[in-house]
Protein backbone atom coordinates (compact mmCIF):
# COMPACT_ATOMS: atom_id res chain seq x y z
CA UNK A 1 0.00 0.00 0.00
CA UNK A 2 1.11 3.90 -0.63
CA UNK A 3 0.94 5.56 2.28
CA UNK A 4 1.04 9.59 1.66
CA UNK A 5 3.97 11.58 2.68
CA UNK A 6 3.91 12.43 6.42
CA UNK A 7 6.42 15.49 6.00
CA UNK A 8 3.96 17.43 3.48
CA UNK A 9 1.22 17.51 6.54
CA UNK A 10 3.87 17.61 9.19
CA UNK A 11 5.26 20.85 7.85
CA UNK A 12 1.56 22.30 7.88
CA UNK A 13 0.97 22.23 11.21
CA UNK A 14 3.28 25.45 12.24
CA UNK A 15 1.06 27.36 9.87
CA UNK A 16 -2.24 26.19 11.25
CA UNK A 17 -1.40 26.66 14.54
CA UNK A 18 -0.24 30.24 13.88
CA UNK A 19 -2.75 31.32 11.69
CA UNK A 20 -5.31 29.83 14.33
CA UNK A 21 -3.44 32.07 16.98
CA UNK A 22 -4.16 34.98 14.79
CA UNK A 23 -7.38 34.64 14.58
CA UNK A 24 -8.34 33.33 18.27
CA UNK A 25 -5.71 37.26 19.22
CA UNK A 26 -8.09 39.10 16.79
CA UNK A 27 -11.29 38.03 18.47
CA UNK A 28 -10.30 38.19 22.02
CA UNK A 29 -9.39 42.30 20.98
CA UNK A 30 -12.24 42.57 19.37
CA UNK A 31 -14.49 41.25 22.14
CA UNK A 32 -12.62 43.11 24.62
CA UNK A 33 -12.94 46.57 23.38
CA UNK A 34 -16.12 46.26 23.15
CA UNK A 35 -16.93 44.80 26.34
CA UNK A 36 -14.28 47.06 28.01
CA UNK A 37 -14.50 50.00 25.93
CA UNK A 38 -16.14 53.43 26.87
CA UNK A 39 -19.26 54.25 25.18
CA UNK A 40 -19.54 58.30 24.16
CA UNK A 41 -23.28 59.93 23.08
CA UNK A 42 -22.50 63.11 23.26
CA UNK A 43 -23.30 65.23 20.18
CA UNK A 44 -19.81 66.49 19.53
CA UNK A 45 -18.61 62.80 19.28
CA UNK A 46 -20.19 61.69 15.57
CA UNK A 47 -18.92 65.08 14.27
CA UNK A 48 -15.67 64.91 11.84
CA UNK A 49 -12.50 66.28 13.38
CA UNK A 50 -9.38 66.75 11.51
CA UNK A 51 -6.37 68.20 12.28
CA UNK A 52 -8.18 70.87 15.20
CA UNK A 53 -10.10 72.14 12.55
CA UNK A 54 -13.68 71.66 12.49
CA UNK A 55 -14.80 70.55 9.13
CA UNK A 56 -17.59 72.64 6.98
CA UNK A 57 -19.09 71.52 3.47
CA UNK A 58 -19.04 68.14 2.16
CA UNK A 59 -16.29 65.98 1.68
CA UNK A 60 -17.55 65.40 -1.68
CA UNK A 61 -15.06 67.70 -3.51
CA UNK A 62 -14.17 67.78 -7.42
CA UNK A 63 -11.02 67.53 -7.91
CA UNK A 64 -9.13 69.01 -11.49
CA UNK A 65 -8.34 66.44 -14.01
CA UNK A 66 -5.38 67.68 -14.02
CA UNK A 67 -4.45 66.55 -10.21
CA UNK A 68 -5.12 62.68 -11.10
CA UNK A 69 -2.63 63.44 -14.08
CA UNK A 70 0.00 64.65 -11.94
CA UNK A 71 -0.63 61.75 -9.38
CA UNK A 72 -0.76 59.50 -12.14
CA UNK A 73 2.78 60.79 -13.22
CA UNK A 74 4.14 60.88 -10.00
CA UNK A 75 3.33 57.13 -9.39
CA UNK A 76 4.75 56.10 -12.43
CA UNK A 77 7.93 57.77 -12.18
CA UNK A 78 8.18 56.61 -8.13
CA UNK A 79 8.06 53.39 -9.64
CA UNK A 80 10.93 53.91 -11.93
CA UNK A 81 13.06 54.75 -8.72
CA UNK A 82 12.85 51.25 -7.37
CA UNK A 83 14.53 49.67 -10.49
CA UNK A 84 17.00 52.62 -9.96
CA UNK A 85 17.59 51.69 -6.41
CA UNK A 86 18.02 47.83 -6.92
CA UNK A 87 20.35 48.69 -10.12
CA UNK A 88 22.12 50.51 -7.65
CA UNK A 89 22.13 47.60 -5.23
CA UNK A 90 23.67 45.35 -7.68
CA UNK A 91 25.85 47.66 -9.89
CA UNK A 92 29.04 45.30 -8.64
CA UNK A 93 27.21 42.28 -10.18
CA UNK A 94 25.78 43.80 -13.29
CA UNK A 95 29.15 45.66 -14.49
CA UNK A 96 29.30 48.09 -17.25
CA UNK A 97 26.84 46.50 -19.02
CA UNK A 98 24.33 47.01 -16.57
CA UNK A 99 25.78 51.04 -16.29
CA UNK A 100 25.32 51.51 -20.20
CA UNK A 101 21.58 49.86 -19.21
CA UNK A 102 20.67 52.11 -16.88
CA UNK A 103 21.56 54.69 -19.01
CA UNK A 104 19.05 53.81 -21.45
CA UNK A 105 16.60 53.57 -19.10
CA UNK A 106 17.36 57.16 -17.56
CA UNK A 107 17.39 58.89 -20.86
CA UNK A 108 13.98 57.04 -21.60
CA UNK A 109 12.33 57.95 -18.43
CA UNK A 110 14.17 61.81 -19.51
CA UNK A 111 12.34 61.51 -23.12
CA UNK A 112 9.29 60.76 -21.46
CA UNK A 113 9.31 63.71 -18.80
CA UNK A 114 10.61 65.62 -21.91
CA UNK A 115 7.40 65.31 -23.54
CA UNK A 116 4.93 65.14 -20.87
CA UNK A 117 6.49 68.88 -20.07
CA UNK A 118 6.54 69.94 -23.74
CA UNK A 119 2.89 68.78 -24.17
CA UNK A 120 1.83 70.74 -21.51
CA UNK A 121 0.71 68.27 -19.26
CA UNK A 122 2.48 69.15 -16.25
CA UNK A 123 0.97 72.58 -16.62
CA UNK A 124 -1.46 73.35 -13.78
CA UNK A 125 -2.58 76.59 -15.22
CA UNK A 126 -3.52 77.90 -18.68
CA UNK A 127 -1.17 79.24 -20.97
CA UNK A 128 -0.99 82.49 -21.86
Amino acid sequence: MNNPPTTEVTSLWPLAVYFAAVVLIVTVMLALSSVLGQRHRERATAEPYESGIVSTGTARVRFDVKFYLIAMFFVIFDLEAIFVYAWAVAIRETGWAGYAEMLVFIGVLFAALVYLWRIGALDWGKRQ
